[in-house]
C-alpha cells in the first residue's frame, strides 16, 4: 500500500493547434457555447478577449481581495494603537486625547500597505495555480510552437462534458491543424 502521491498516467486533456489568434479565439467560443468550462488557450501574442472565453478570474477578484485586505490592515492597525495606547498603557501627554487618528496615521498606513501588498501577492498567487513547476499540458507536441507561430486550445479531461472522441472531433471541426490527446502521471 502506497501513502505517495498517484502516478497513475490519466489523461490531462486534448490539444488542438491553431495557425491564427482568430482561428484559436473562435475555437475557444464555440468551446464555450459547447458547453466545455475547464480549458485554456495558449498564445505566443496577447490575445484580446481569449482570457474572457476560457473563463480566467477577472481582475476585479484581485482588485477586491486588494482592497479588503488593506481595509482590514487599516482597521487591525488602528485597532492595535488604540489598543495599546488607550487601553494597555493609557499615558495623557500635553492634553492630547488617547486615540487620536493624525497621531495613528503612520501605523495606520504602514499595516493597510502590508496587509495590501500582501494580498496583492498571495491572490496573485493562487489565482495563476502557482506554484505549479510544470503543466502536463506542455507534454504536447503542439505546445513546441506555441510560442512561436502557433495558437493552442486545450480541453481539459476534468471538464464534466469531456470525453476523448468528442473533444477530438469537436477540435478537427474547428479547423486545429493538429489534434492530440495528452497524458499525465503528476498527479494533477
Amino acid at each position: 500500500m502506497s501513502h505517495g502521491r498517484d502516478n497513475h498516467a490519466r489523461p490531462y486533456g486534448v490539444v488542438g493547434s491553431f495557425t491564427t489568434p482568430e482561428a484559436l479565439l473562435e475555437a475557444a467560443q464555440r468551446a464555450k457555447d459547447a458547453g466545455y468550462r475547464h480549458m485554456d488557450g495558449y498564445s505566443p501574442i496577447p490575445v484580446e478577449g481569449l482570457a474572457d472565453v476560457v473563463g480566467r478570474p477577472k481582475d476585479w477578484m484581485l482588485t477586491g481581495l486588494v482592497l479588503g485586505a488593506g481595509a482590514t490592515g487599516a482597521i487591525v492597525g488602528f485597532a492595535l494603537e488604540a489598543l495599546t495606547s488607550a487601553v494597555s498603557y493609557p499615558h495623557n501627554v500635553g492634553g492630547k486625547p488617547l486615540v487620536s487618528i493624525p497621531m495613528f496615521f503612520p501605523v495606520l498606513y504602514e499595516c493597510t500597505i502590508l496587509f495590501a501588498a500582501a494580498a496583492a501577492t498571495f491572490g496573485m498567487f493562487a489565482m495563476n495555480d502557482m506554484p505549479k513547476p510544470h503543466r502536463p499540458v506542455f507534454n504536447a507536441e503542439a505546445m513546441v510552437r506555441a510560442s512561436q507561430d502557433r495558437f493552442v486550445l486545450c480541453l481539459e479531461a476534468s471538464d464534466p462534458n469531456y470525453d476523448l472522441d468528442r473533444a477530438m472531433a469537436f477540435l478537427r471541426d474547428q479547423g486545429a491543424e493538429t489534434v492530440e490527446e495528452v497524458w499525465t502521471s503528476e498527479g494533477y
